[in-house]
């Protein structure tokens, strides 16, 4: 791609993601989102597959749906009350649509069957950008409306979500589509607590942000795309196979990394809420994408390919790692000391 192509749509990116998150009025956070959808369509579909123009033309289709339902439900607001204030969504059906088209734009259950196609049709770093930055300024709205949205259909899609995510990730070999299954999964998590504490949900969206860049910029690094690949990647760059493993387990929730925060944290409000069995359901549903996530670290450190192969094995390259990937690699897996300093900000 023309790199003042490139330069133009990632502007582009933080231009409708600055006017979404810092609107006031539907209409301006409704151009945002237009904005942000127009602008990654060219990087989904820039490589000329047949797989990334079917990706591309999936996402525009559910993207505009999405936000024509945003529209509607912002405009049957304002006709009931008067109010085109992000904050003043009041009437229950309004409310209701609005849920349906932040979850479609989010790819929350029953609303995710587009987002592991797409993330499959991407190269990894437009799938990092689909994982992790397009979901800020949905996820921003739903803050901003979160004292008025239905608790019990929250609950109910972020119980499906980590439920779903875990199961439909556990046949796959595709790494990308594995990826997006922990991605829905996750999504779950920030959806059941954002009614009683939205500032967790951000935390966990943070967090989940940081994992996720990690895991993608790695598998970039390793040029990794499905497990009979990342299994040679051992031969080729031990060290940097050995700290996947790690940031898989922070991306999983094993407490004594950084991933084991957000749940911890929310496992502990949603009790406060006196909502114990869903707090044991998400942690029983995370045992599923903890499944997943060990099948990622097997192949990559602990199997050695077998000889019925297709891919040659790669020669050891003293090629420097990224700075990038070992500073986020650090943040990933160390952070959980800090968790004193987050509990005053929640």
């Amino acid at each position: 791609m023309n790199p003042q192509a490139k330069l133009i749509f990632i502007i582009s990116l933080f231009l409708g993601t600055t006017i979404t998150i810092s609107s006031n009025h539907w209409v301006m956070a409704w151009t945002g989102l237009e904005i942000n959808t127009l602008a990654v369509l060219p990087l989904i579909s820039k490589s000329h597959h047949p797989r990334a123009i079917e990706a591309a033309t999936k996402y525009f289709l559910v993207q505009a749906t999405a936000s024509a339902l945003v529209l509607f439900s912002s405009m049957t607001n304002a006709w009931h009350t008067g109010q085109w204030d992000i904050t003043q969504m009041t009437h229950p059906v309004s409310c209701s649509i609005m849920t349906a088209a932040i979850s479609m734009k989010l790819g929350l259950v029953p609303f995710h069957f587009w987002f592991p196609e797409v993330l499959q049709g991407s190269s990894l770093t437009t799938g990092l950008l689909l994982s992790t930055a397009m979901k800020f300024p949905p996820i921003t709205l739903l803050y901003m409306t979160s004292h008025s949205l239905n608790p019990t259909l929250l609950t109910t899609m972020g119980i499906l979500s980590a439920a779903l995510g875990g199961w439909m990730g556990l046949n796959q070999t595709q790494i990308r589509k594995i990826m997006a299954f922990s991605s829905i999964s996750h999504l779950g998590w920030m959806a059941i607590i954002l009614i009683y504490n939205p500032k967790l949900t951000l935390i966990n969206f943070y967090l989940y942000s940081m994992m996720t860049a990690t895991i993608f910029l790695m598998l970039n690094s390793m040029k990794a795309l499905k497990l009979s690949t990342l299994m040679t990647a051992w031969t080729k760059t031990p060290s940097l196979s050995t700290i996947f493993l790690l940031a898989l387990l922070s991306l999983a929730g094993l407490p004594p990394l950084t991933g084991f925060l957000p749940k911890w944290f929310i496992i502990q409000e949603l009790t406060k809420q006196d909502m114990a069995p869903a707090a044991l359901a998400m942690s029983l549903l995370s045992l599923l994408g903890l499944f997943f996530y060990l099948r990622l670290a097997y192949c990559a450190t602990i199997t050695l390919p077998p000889h019925t192969t297709n891919h040659m094995k790669r020669w050891h390259t003293n090629k420097p790692v990224n700075i990038l990937i070992a500073i986020m690699t650090t943040l990933s897996i160390m952070l959980l000391p800090i968790s004193p300093m987050i509990l005053t900000l929640i």
